[in-house]
């Protein structure tokens, strides 16, 4: 993952694009609520079943029933019935976001400079 920006629900996380210099892909939520970062090697110990699902070369996943979500509490989850899980896998890192909206996902050339977010 080359950047991260969140603020006001809306996060941005920009990843590098192998044998591609010139370009990052850029995926953005409007409306994310919780947000986790983590290194790989973790995340394959905390699934019962962690290649459950898994795509060689894909890095974009909507999950169900992972530990991850199981974790959030009901109350949230009835507060928040729109609310999904999206999981981004890279050769080191995941990034797990449970958001309100589908993401947008671009590529966008590597001198764009931070995401557009308003303060």
């Amino acid at each position: 993952m080359a950047a991260l920006h969140w603020r006001s629900g809306t996060l941005v996380a920009d990843f590098e694009i192998p044998q591609d210099k010139f370009s990052l892909l850029r995926v953005r939520f409007d409306k994310a609520y919780i947000v986790r970062v983590l290194d790989e090697m973790p995340l394959s110990t905390e699934e019962d079943s962690p290649n459950q699902g898994s795509v060689r070369e894909h890095f974009a996943y909507r999950v169900e029933g992972a530990r991850f979500w199981n974790a959030q509490s009901e109350t949230f989850k009835f507060t928040h019935k729109d609310a999904q899980h999206y999981r981004f896998v890279t050769g080191g890192n995941c990034l797990d976001v449970i958001a309100g909206a589908a993401p947008v996902i671009e590529p966008v050339p590597t001198n764009a400079g931070p995401s557009m977010i308003s303060p």
